[in-house]
């Protein structure tokens, strides 16, 4: 109803405006206060600028590293030639599997029937809890707390109950909503984390605690003392490729699968888990994904086990891609958080001490809820440092689809906390927050609230030269004065610091592997266990690898990830894709350079070719793996005075301009500046095109 009075005042102002402009009504008939009320929002003429750390090396050699180069794929995924995992051609006697979905939040399953389902033409067979032992039934990323198919309740809308199997996509899909299922409704069913909290419904072993200095006598001397809560909601991953998976057989009990996943070892090994075979009978493998963001890291299992048991039991190739709505209701999304804080600090707006609970809404299962807390409670300072810290935690259990890993895995949620907890001081001591930002910012050798020493802080660097960059004193003015003149547009403008940690929480996930494979032309394949989602890991891939050979890109190829080349990876997620991966393929050229350093010695000045084809003659081999584990990571620093949480940590400052409409809320951002630190770039183009693209 607001919506409709203001967008009739609005047209009351354009047309009063349009009978000034005719000379109908006096000009002074709307003031000019009023007049931008009229206004909608135009898409601007797009300015942007990109400025990176430039790199001088001769071009003769062959070192492309710190170099813009252009992202592996981009002509072909510009062209649509990329080949994705929908795009395999189909096989001559292929199937297609369709998700039968529960409709109810919480319920028992009272029947399940399927004949109407299987009388229609064209299909073969449906799968469901009783096709499979309890056993296999049960599975998850890391506790096994979820099944294949629902078989006595269900705890969200969208679980899976069962699977049709059909000659075609239109064949499954209409048999699998003929089939007919009975629900006995259960209560309570919750939604939101304050009904968990009113429900008590949280998962076992929680609330957890970090506990840094003495909170409660930080409070008793603290100048003020203030108490307020904030929350973030859940948000949709949106990849532009939904979950798909194509499962072909091979021989009597091998199976091969083309998945959408950023962790296709998961996918082997649950798979591996349902059929009851041994994981080296299976193998997955991923070209490109269409996106991903955390959300085909673990929820990928949902679609890939149905199709992987259908394949296996038909002994017929099997393939399903998930359309946007089944794909959106199945997979669950951003944790939601609620955090209520009590902080203390001085008159001068120094923050002293803070006792903050957080509470993530985790939907129906673990997944990786865990996880995504514990980084949430060690990011929830942000980049301050707080010397009385007092941190809970707790994961809710609610009736949503497994909420998962996304972009940030709980570090954007904790420090947007922080943020909060820095204006409330800002507001009551009555100063400017860039002034208690900077009043509160860590420095060079401080250490976090969980024990670890911040070597090399560049946050002041990242800080000043984000403002200077975005002029953002002289933009405040000019808004102050905007807003002055503009009574239903107004403008604001912000600056928000970050600070995040760059390492899997788990420590032996800190770990990655790569093959190379030399041939007697000199040209290289390359497989290493990350997968290329988009974001240019490849390329940067291929980048270290002609820099430690000293050969061309052009040389170069990854065709693939696959678990038959470089077992036991780890998912390609938590920012380490590069860093792990780039220094298990330094390792495999190292050990390549080791064999041909005599005949490079005895031959200084042949080709690349030339050499691959002595050391081949010489029957040396072309072939080497690599490995890495990061140092010092995930250790207990009571043990080792090394041990960190994080092997390091990339800094940001952004500061947007945003106008809004107050008659209708539409907005539009006028202006963005990003200063980040990430080291010595592999690649300018692709990590600002990462950057850019995260905003």
């Amino acid at each position: 109803r607001s919506l409709v009075v203001s967008l009739f005042f609005k047209a009351y102002l354009a047309i009063s405006q349009e009978l000034v402009k005719s000379n109908v009504i006096e000009e002074d008939a709307i003031p000019e206060r009023e007049q931008s009320g009229a206004a909608i929002f135009h898409t601007p003429i797009l300015k942007s600028a990109q400025l990176f750390e430039r790199v001088c090396v001769e071009q003769s050699t062959c070192d492309p590293i710190g170099r813009p180069k252009v992202h592996a794929s981009a002509f072909k995924q510009a062209t649509g030639e990329a080949i994705y995992c929908d795009d395999i051609p189909r096989h001559e006697n292929e199937l297609y599997l369709a998700l039968v979905l529960s409709t109810k939040a919480h319920a028992k399953i009272v029947s399940v029937d399927a004949s109407d389902a299987l009388k229609q033409a064209g299909v073969h067979a449906f799968f469901s809890s009783k096709d499979i032992t309890e056993y296999e039934n049960k599975v998850g990323s890391v506790i096994h707390d979820e099944e294949v198919f629902a078989s006595e309740r269900v705890y969200c809308q969208g679980q899976v109950i069962g699977a049709i199997v059909a000659d075609s996509q239109v064949f499954a899909q209409r048999a699998a909503r003929l089939v007919h299922i009975k629900y006995e409704e259960l209560t309570p069913v919750i939604i939101t984390i304050e009904q968990a909290i009113k429900h008590k419904s949280y998962f076992p072993n929680y609330p957890q605690y970090i506990v840094q200095g003495d909170v409660a006598t930080a409070f008793e001397e603290a100048d003020h003392v203030y108490e307020n809560s904030c929350r973030m909601g859940g948000q949709e991953h949106f990849y532009l490729e939904t979950n798909a998976c194509v499962a072909t057989p091979r021989d009597s009990d091998e199976i091969e699968l083309f998945c959408s996943t950023q962790n296709p070892t998961e996918v082997q090994k649950l798979v591996a888990h349902v059929l009851s075979v041994p994981c080296h009978r299976v193998v997955c493998r991923s070209k490109r994904l269409g996106g991903g963001f955390g959300g085909k890291e673990s929820r990928s299992i949902i679609l890939a086990l149905p199709v992987a048991l259908a394949s296996y039991r038909l002994r017929r190739p099997v393939r399903c891609m998930l359309d946007r709505d089944e794909d959106m209701m199945t997979t669950g999304t951003r944790h939601p958080f609620l955090f209520k804080y009590k902080v203390g600090f001085t008159k001068e707006g120094l923050i002293t001490a803070c006792d903050i609970e957080c509470y993530n809404n985790a939907g129906c299962s673990m997944d990786l809820s865990f996880s995504v807390l514990d980084r949430a409670m060690n990011h929830f300072e942000n980049r301050y440092r707080i010397p009385n810290v007092k941190v809970a935690g707790w994961v809710c259990k609610t009736n949503l689809p497994s909420n998962t890993a996304f972009r940030g895995f709980g570090g954007p949620q904790g420090m947007f906390a922080a943020e909060h907890i820095v204006r409330d001081v800002a507001r009551i001591v009555g100063k400017d927050y860039l002034d208690i930002m900077q009043m509160n910012f860590y420095k060079t050798g401080d250490y976090t609230h969980y024990n670890q020493k911040l070597e090399n802080f560049p946050i002041e660097k990242c800080f000043t030269d984000c403002l200077n960059q975005s002029e953002f004193h002289k933009k405040r003015l000019a808004i102050e004065e905007f807003n002055k003149n503009n009574r239903w547009r107004k403008r604001g403008i912000a600056l928000v610091p970050t600070k995040y940690g760059i390492a899997f929480g788990a420590m032996h996930l800190n770990q990655a592997g790569a093959l190379i494979n030399i041939y007697g032309d000199g040209s290289v394949l390359l497989s290493h266990g990350g997968v290329e989602i988009g974001q240019g890991l490849h390329t940067k891939m291929i980048q270290c690898c002609a820099r430690a050979l000293g050969i061309p890109t052009e040389l170069i190829h990854i065709a693939e990830t696959a678990t038959d080349k470089v077992p036991n990876t780890s998912p390609t997620a938590a920012s380490v894709g590069s860093d792990i991966n780039g220094m298990a393929v330094l390792d495999a050229c190292e050990k390549l350079n080791q064999r041909l350093k005599p005949i490079r010695e005895a031959n200084p000045k042949a080709t690349w070719q030339e050499w691959i084809s002595k050391a081949y003659f010489d029957r040396i081999s072309l072939s080497a793996s690599g490995f890495y584990k990061m140092p010092d990571v995930g250790g207990d620093p009571k043990t080792n005075p090394n041990a960190r949480t994080y092997n390091y940590f990339t800094n940001g400052v952004g500061v947007s301009v945003v106008e809004i409409d107050c008659l209708t809320g539409d907005h539009q951002v006028l202006s963005t500046d990003i200063v980040m630190d990430i080291g010595s770039s592999l690649n300018p183009a692709i990590d600002i095109g990462q950057i850019e693209g995260a905003f």
